[in-house]
């Protein structure tokens, strides 16, 4: 298994990282929940999460094997999946794909996430200007909101042509929720997902988003309402991964709410709040700055799952 190194430093540096200290944000984050304690998820717990995380592995297949529903271990992973829609070329435009999942009655739609080596991915990356969602996306949504313009850009080339699929299939097979998945850039994608559909869809459809090593989305208005509408989401972070701290908070990003940290294999933990955790166990401590982590956490393991180009299998 070889893992490019030089490559996931270049990913590094698109999120508009440069070899400096940690920097002291020059406003200080707006707290929007107050940090009280942690909560220990439970190894069963954790094992929950493994069919999002096959999701998301799959997500970086070719849809040439994803629409058939064989992509090895991570299709093998949640058997009687039916892929309706596939698309993206993993490069202008990420891999992503929608299905149905019968044994949760739920429409997945899934992101591919960053591979380093592809140089459009990366540039999407490096654009870290904020800018507000566009109204006809996302409808009333307040202009103080402001999100990665290149995320946004990239969420915009395939959203209409995905929320037409949702609502084929929630009408086909009478789902009652959508499920978002996606690693690292795909959990960016899909924590917009997530608001996107909030926003599009009947109130009466349950949304829920389970990202993995997702860099921050947007501002702290895009936090607040994110917070405020979305209460069914996970992010997980794994280790002493450093994409989590990325874009900076300086340049004003802040984090949603839900993250579950992996301390280490069987060993994680729930942290409250936003991107003022408190506690060493939470990324935000864990890893004050790039120095004192790891980017080869970012691909896993996720309770023994690598997310990546060279795990699909």
């Amino acid at each position: 298994m070889i893992v490019s190194y030089p490559s996931l430093l270049t990913f590094l540096h698109s999120l508009g990282v440069t070899a400096m200290p940690s920097l002291t944000p020059l406003v200080p984050p707006v707290r929007r929940a107050q940090v009280t304690s942690l909560t220990t998820v439970t190894p069963s717990q954790l094992a929950a999460f493994a069919p999002y995380t096959s999701f998301a592995r799959a997500a970086y297949c070719s849809p040439s094997i994803v629409q058939g529903w064989q992509c090895g271990e991570a299709c093998q992973a949640v058997p009687g999946f039916k892929v309706s829609l596939t698309g993206g070329d993993g490069n202008s435009i990420q891999y992503y794909y929608v299905g149905y999942w019968p044994s949760e009655n739920s429409v997945v739609v899934a992101h591919q996430g960053t591979d380093p080596a592809q140089l459009l991915s990366d540039l999407t990356d490096a654009d870290i200007l904020m800018e507000n969602l566009d109204p006809t996306l996302f409808p009333g949504v307040d202009d103080t909101v402001q999100v990665h313009s290149g995320f946004s850009n990239e969420h915009a080339q395939s959203a209409s042509i995905i929320l037409n699929e949702v609502r084929n299939l929630i009408s086909e097979y009478g789902a009652t929720s959508v499920t978002s998945v996606g690693h690292s850039l795909g959990g960016a994608l899909a924590e917009l997902d997530c608001m996107f559909m909030a926003l599009n869809l009947s109130p009466n459809v349950a949304i829920k988003g389970v990202t993995y090593g997702t860099p921050r989305v947007g501002n702290a208005a895009w936090a607040s309402l994110f917070d405020a509408t979305i209460s069914d989401f996970h992010r997980i972070n794994n280790d002493n991964d450093i994409i989590p701290i990325l874009p900076s908070l300086f340049l004003g990003f802040s984090h949603v709410m839900g993250e579950v940290h992996i301390i280490h294999p069987n060993d994680a933990v729930e942290c409250p709040g936003d991107d003022d955790a408190t506690d060493r166990q939470c990324t935000i401590m864990a890893v004050p700055n790039i120095f004192e982590g790891d980017i080869l956490d970012h691909l896993g393991p996720y309770q023994g799952i690598y997310l990546g180009t060279i795990f699909c299998t």
